[in-house]
């Protein structure tokens, strides 16, 4: 049986890794910092080229460990195939009620793998869902307060970037749990260019982010809604 606690914060992503690579970083952070963090995968990975979903999952709970997780599940819906149905979308919404996540994260935009950009899709659309009163799901309504899209290694200009030098290192140690995803692979410069590995190229792209705001590493987010501001002073930045 599924434990659901409360969450301060859920990562919504396609793929078991996915959210570590992405945003695993300001996770691991908003741990650190005394928040309760979970990861929904919507897919266990059948259909990669590498590993199978037995595996895969293994390795995901070595990730949860190592980034001192509160919580992950996963839907199980087909990889390769995943799409924007409302079915898809209240399975998720249905976690979303169960854990009451204040935020919520989600990929950003349009994507190389498909499965990436419907997981926004279907992110975004189940935060709706389990706010709403007469939709066909258990609990009580609940809507997350904020949704942020992480955007990192796409070629958009981030809203914010997160400091995670103090993470980075945890970071790449949850990304390694996934021995059948990424060790011994000599060529996948397709995916992860311009760097051999995917440990290179979050080496480089966290540090191209970190330099932005005058930090070693960082990761990158969008936020589409207005933001409240009470007290411009108390907003944290560096001028350019």
């Amino acid at each position: 049986m599924v434990d659901f606690p409360k969450l301060d914060v859920l990562a919504i992503a396609a793929h078991r890794d996915d959210t570590e690579i992405i945003c695993g970083g300001t996770i691991i952070k908003m741990i650190d910092l005394g928040y309760k963090a979970g990861i929904l995968d919507l897919t266990a990975g059948e259909s990669g080229s590498r590993g199978d979903a037995q595996t895969r999952g293994k390795e995901a709970d070595c990730a949860a460990k190592v980034m001192k997780l509160s919580f992950r599940h996963n839907l199980n819906l087909p990889d390769a195939g995943l799409f924007l149905t409302q079915e898809n979308a209240l399975s998720a919404a249905d976690i979303i009620r169960k854990t009451k996540p204040e935020m919520v994260i989600i990929p950003y935009g349009i994507q190389r793998h498909p499965d990436h950009t419907t997981a926004g899709e279907i992110g975004y659309r189940a935060c709706f869902l389990a706010g709403l009163g007469k939709i066909p799901l258990d609990g009580e309504p609940h809507r997350p307060r904020k949704i942020y899209y992480s955007c990192s290694f796409l070629e958009v200009k981030p809203t914010f970037v997160v400091d995670i030098s103090e993470q980075f290192e945890c970071k790449c140690e949850a990304v390694a749990c996934y021995k059948s995803q990424f060790e011994n692979q000599i060529n996948q410069r397709e995916v992860y260019p311009p760097a051999k590995n995917v440990f290179e190229f979050m080496e480089i792209q966290n540090r191209r982010y970190g330099y932005m705001i005058g930090a070693k590493y960082g990761e990158a987010f969008i936020q589409k809604e207005m933001l409240a501001v009470d007290d411009l002073l108390k907003l944290s930045g560096k001028s350019i």
